[in-house]
């Protein structure tokens, strides 16, 4: 049996592992997810794939953290394997481990929910107001530009780094907008984008080979400004085919590294595919890149006990996308 709480974040799942998992060895929470990639993933696809997911779906085992400077660890996980960072996920840990008690939190204020991730130390600041949660700020990891007009499939893409690597490309460039009737138009462009930058150096971490490669492609549409800030649409696609709902996370701090580096610092109202928003500024600049803010909420959906039958003919599941 493995006992879950779901969340979603702006539109997108979040399955948070509570029980039934056994211990993932590691010294640091990106050596565990090294482990879990050859020894958990029947289970990840058992929890991920349908009949008890679907192919869009996303969570994580939780792991003790580094050190004492964090409440726990967190490996995410999506119907393709693992990520090495989920900005919509950690923002639905904030509220889980405020609403479970896994952190003390006063009625009233902010209480910092510190995860650390594979792609280094992130935090929630969770806002309470009388014991209720008002929302989340995720404060991620630093945010780069890695390099930009990169030509891939046809288009011109900019590649940054937000706790993974992502291609941002105008979906105007390929004839289309963000909206649900091109999200399959999308998927494919995503798919042939993701295979031309296999292998460029541009899809390269400077100092970590296992957070290398372009874990996404983000197609964006400009907006109206809101109250002078820099307004898009995005949908993010990101492992084979995946499609974010919310305005991703992660994909939202490189985002904003791009516009930063831009000389575009007033910030970024970030729209999704379904509407969601979050909201993002650049909190403090370092000598790795910008410390972006992304203000979002998630709302818990269910808990679940799951079971495998012996005699289920499909143990770890199936995806038909």
């Amino acid at each position: 049996m493995v006992t879950t709480v779901d969340y979603h974040t702006a539109g997108e799942p979040f399955r948070i592992v509570t029980g039934g998992v056994p211990e993932i060895p590691g010294s640091t929470v990106l050596d565990r997810r090294t482990t879990a990639m050859a020894e958990l993933d029947d289970l990840r696809r058992l929890l991920c794939n349908e009949p008890r997911g679907h192919a869009d779906m996303y969570g994580c085992f939780l792991v003790p953290p580094d050190d004492p400077g964090a409440r726990f660890g967190a490996l995410f996980w999506h119907k393709d394997g693992f990520s090495t960072a989920c900005g919509h996920g950690t923002i639905a840990l904030g509220v889980h481990a405020v609403r479970e008690g896994l952190v003390e939190a006063a009625p009233d204020g902010v209480t910092d929910v510190v995860v650390d991730v594979p792609s280094g130390r992130v935090t929630a600041r969770v806002r309470l107001s009388g014991g209720e949660i008002e929302g989340v700020t995720f404060v991620n990891v630093p945010s780069y530009v890695i390099a930009c007009d990169v030509p891939v499939a046809g288009v011109r893409a900019d590649v940054s780094y937000g706790g993974a690597i992502y291609a941002s490309v105008r979906a105007a460039d390929l004839g289309l907008t963000v909206e649900p009737r091109h999200v399959n138009a999308l998927i494919e462009h995503a798919r042939r984008i993701k295979a031309g930058l296999a292998g460029h150096p541009a899809a390269r971490h400077p100092s970590d080979e296992r957070l290398s490669g372009v874990y996404g492609v983000i197609f964006y549409d400009e907006l109206p400004d809101l109250d002078g800030v820099r307004r898009q649409r995005n949908v993010t696609v990101f492992a084979d085919g995946e499609v974010d709902r919310s305005p991703c996370g992660s994909g939202t701090a490189a985002r904003m590294a791009l516009l930063y580096d831009a000389g575009k610092t007033a910030g970024l109202v970030h729209e999704s595919v379904v509407g969601s928003v979050f909201t993002a500024r650049v909190g403090e600049t370092t000598g790795e890149g910008v410390i972006v803010e992304i203000d979002g909420m998630a709302y818990r959906t269910g808990r679940h006990v799951f079971e495998l039958d012996p005699g289920d003919p499909f143990p770890t599941g199936f995806t038909l996308r």
